[in-house]
């Protein structure tokens, strides 16, 4: 599903390698300012790397990869706008029934709730549902952890395990049940 060798882009993160199978938890770990967030982009189409190889689906161009990608949560890239509603941030993407992936990811506010009103965990639940509507083979996640206490991170890797697509997702400290691994120094 995604093969990397030898991924950079100059001056953000430097030689990252990973082979992650369909279905696989990919964690992408690392102190803030280490380029986790530059490498998801990377992996997920929208970041061109300076040097390496990658394979997403079997796809290797950024616009193919990009179709097959989906971001779920990315900081400064996939914020919410806070004054809209879950419902209203659903409906924008896609005008069918969400339900199911409500269901799935387990965010269980009401619908009519502002996102200025949900909490890291259930931000993160919404971009995974938001992410899901669009049926990718690749999901991608950012700083899963930010600010969540032990026993709510390892929730979230729970949800992330269990979503049955491959799933990439950065965080500070893998706390999970990640199939791969990839970490990187500051």
């Amino acid at each position: 599903m995604i093969v990397a060798d030898g991924l950079s882009v100059r001056g953000v993160y430097a030689d990252v390698s990973l082979t992650a199978e369909t279905g696989a938890l990919v964690a992408v770990a690392g102190p803030t300012g280490s380029g986790r967030t530059s490498v998801l982009l990377t992996l997920a189409g929208r970041m061109k790397p300076t040097s390496g190889t990658l394979a997403v689906g079997g796809h290797t161009r950024p616009g193919a990869i990009r179709r097959v990608a989906a971001l779920a949560l990315v900081d400064g890239v996939t914020d919410f706008d806070r004054a809209l509603t879950v419902r209203e941030h659903l409906h924008e993407r896609r005008r069918k029934p969400y339900q199911e992936v409500l269901k799935r990811t387990g965010l269980t506010v009401d619908a009519h709730t502002r996102v200025a009103d949900l909490d890291r965990e259930q931000q993160v639940r919404l971009g995974l549902a938001l992410a899901l509507l669009d049926h990718p083979q690749v999901i991608v996640a950012d700083n899963v952890d930010a600010g969540l206490p032990v026993e709510r991170q390892a929730a979230v890797w729970g949800l992330l395990r269990n979503l049955d697509t491959t799933v990439v997702a950065s965080c500070v400290h893998p706390v999970g049940p990640a199939d791969v691994i990839v970490e990187l120094a500051a």
